[in-house]
């Protein structure tokens, strides 16, 4: 991709004008037409630095010069490391040090600030089995029907969370298993921890 390919998808995706990249170059808008239009194909040294600041891209890509990998060779994501949660110390905050069995990698790309280790085979409707990783969002609250990690007691669970004017259905997705049903004071006995947003599972 060349200068003048990297320089007008970028724009775009910044919502940039060309007077407004000008702007931040100290150039006149017709010289940024210029390299745009690829009649400029090469910068200055200092100018690459600045523009590709500017268009958040590295040199090597504002340039062209990074090489296509071969067609047998794979780019893998990012990945991002997240903690894993055991039982829930009772009183501490959600991350606190004693709740963290060890760190899992998930794709940097997942919005997950946590992840739990499914127990048992209450989810399986929702092809979620006995010692699958499930990574979670933070956030106190999640829409009605949504699989979210909810804490009862010291123990972190997943389940299907159903709300209703004065009570919570927490519902697995198994026929085998009850639901469990939070009205009035009980309500207190229960805390919304985030909403499910991923699973790695060994069984495929």
């Amino acid at each position: 991709m060349s200068l003048s390919d990297v320089l007008k998808r970028r724009r775009s995706e910044l919502g940039y004008t060309l007077l407004e990249i000008a702007d931040k170059m100290g150039v006149s808008e017709a010289t940024v037409q210029r390299w745009e239009s690829g009649n400029i194909k090469s910068l200055r040294h200092g100018r690459i630095s600045q523009l590709a600041e500017i268009l958040k891209v590295s040199p090597s890509a504002l340039m062209g010069w990074e090489e296509a990998l071969p067609d047998n060779i794979l780019s893998l994501p990012k990945f991002k490391n997240v903690p894993l949660l055991g039982t829930i110390a009772c009183g501490e905050p959600i991350l606190a040090t004693e709740n963290i069995e060890m760190f899992v990698k998930v794709d940097e790309s997942i919005p997950a600030d946590f992840a739990l280790k499914c127990k048992g085979d209450s989810m399986i409707n929702a092809r979620i089995f006995d010692g699958d990783i499930v990574y979670i969002r933070s956030q106190p609250d999640v829409e009605d029907g949504e699989i979210a990690a909810v804490l009862i007691g010291d123990e972190a669970t997943l389940k299907k969370v159903h709300k209703f004017s004065n009570k919570i259905v927490l519902s697995p997705c198994n026929p085998m298993y009850d639901d469990l049903i939070y009205s009035n004071e009980q309500l207190a006995e229960i805390r919304i921890l985030g909403k499910a947003v991923a699973f790695f599972s060994l069984i495929r």
